[in-house]
């Protein structure tokens, strides 16, 4: 028998006056209060401890902390953790240990905020990989809850490949990299690209390790810009510049290919230190040039559009990827052009005469004046007329 319940009375014999007036059994109120605080846990406001969860659901997350009454935390604070199951051991922060209700007030996110700078420079001196949950959209990124605290994650550092839909990350749980930490501004950069930058080196080299050139691989175009295309090897990107996109010209490549669109390129060099590739598309066809009616000779008449204006003349696309140039001295008998634009200009469709025809050098050129005869052919023609009209006369 126990110090406590030693002197303690069979209940038909309890004072109930005793009681009340805060003493029974020879032990008072206060020392029963005493004896139970006792055999709880001594918990200070402001300080981290241990708990166990207890419960879970989809709003609530239950801890005991072996105090009087268990803590109740809103469920948002464990987002980052899914796996958060019943008897998980979990750190909290005692907000207050009693508030107006007698009710504990625990805050996991606020204990994991005490601790989650120590954690993040670690993460960074470690080059470890860390977990963390995508909040939102921002502009340039993501935040990205990582130990309760916001980091910043990059649109360009979401994945290797560009990213044209953000919020199919939104509230999804990923790996990923501390990259940068501003320790004045408490700024956290985080990267999920760098995951799997080290497996695409890798895979870079042996790629890379197996070209030669004048090689057709199949690719996926991966991005479209002003100046080319950007093909995806199978985890190392080569470039289509736009001049090697087809033999005739192109203003925009959007026309001659699309996103995501699978596609057989040709290796026409590649460095193996800058690790770069310099892919073609018009070499898997046959040259323009090659196809052209053997029958065309010089004097024929062709017919074709306007693709170029210089100031020197005009280029002609008489089938697609071949041309020929009218230079602004074959434009016309009579007028003095200064330059082409004052007499064509670009998708114009004329017809012309072939002035000279180069099939080794890939080269012609045409004149659109000799559609016409020449002037002075018929000046003495003309001016006999005149003479002899004036004679009459």
């Amino acid at each position: 028998m126990s110090d406590l319940t030693k002197n303690v009375k069979p209940l038909d014999d309890f004072n109930w006056d005793e009681f009340e007036n805060g003493t029974s059994a020879g032990v008072s109120k206060e020392e029963l209060d005493k004896a139970y605080d006792e055999t709880l846990n001594k918990v200070a406001d402001h300080q981290v401890v241990e708990g166990t969860v207890i419960s879970v659901d989809k709003k609530e997350v239950v801890v005991n902390i072996g105090y009087k009454s268990d803590g109740i935390i809103p469920a948002s604070e464990f987002r980052y953790n899914p796996d958060l199951k019943i008897g998980d051991k979990v750190e909290v922060y005692v907000e207050s240990a009693e508030d107006k209700k007698g009710q504990l007030i625990l805050s996991h996110k606020k204990a994991r905020m005490s601790k989650s700078w120590d954690k993040v420079n670690e993460a960074l001196e470690a080059d470890a990989i860390i977990q963390g949950y995508i909040k939102c959209r921002t502009k340039g990124g993501m935040i990205v809850d990582v130990f309760g605290i916001e980091a910043f994650l990059p649109g360009s550092q979401i994945d290797v490949h560009p990213i044209r839909d953000y919020d199919q990350f939104v509230g999804k749980t990923m790996e990923f990299k501390v990259v940068k930490i501003n320790q004045e501004f408490r700024n956290v950069v985080v990267s999920h690209k760098a995951l799997i930058e080290q497996e695409i080196e890798a895979q870079k080299k042996e790629i890379i390790g197996k070209l030669e050139k004048g090689q057709i691989l199949e690719g996926t175009v991966k991005n479209i810009t002003s100046y080319g295309v950007f093909v995806d090897l199978g985890g190392v990107d080569g470039l289509i510049h736009i001049t090697d996109l087809s033999w005739g010209r192109v203003d925009d490549p959007h026309k001659v290919v699309e996103l995501d669109q699978k596609i057989n390129v040709v290796i026409l060099d590649f460095d193996d230190e800058k690790r770069r590739i310099a892919l073609g598309l018009k070499q898997l066809t046959p040259h323009p040039w090659d196809a052209l009616d053997a029958d065309l000779k010089v004097g024929d008449h062709v017919k074709g559009k306007v693709v170029v204006i210089a100031d020197y003349g005009a280029f002609v696309e008489i089938q697609p990827g071949v041309e020929g140039l009218i230079h602004v001295s074959e434009m016309s008998w009579s007028q003095h052009l200064r330059s082409a634009q004052e007499f064509l200009k670009v998708g114009d469709d004329v017809e012309a005469v072939i002035l000279t025809l180069d099939r080794d050098e890939r080269k012609m050129s045409l004149g659109i004046k000799q559609l016409r005869e020449d002037p002075w052919e018929a000046i003495d023609s003309v001016y006999l007329w005149s003479s002899r009209r004036v004679l009459t006369a």
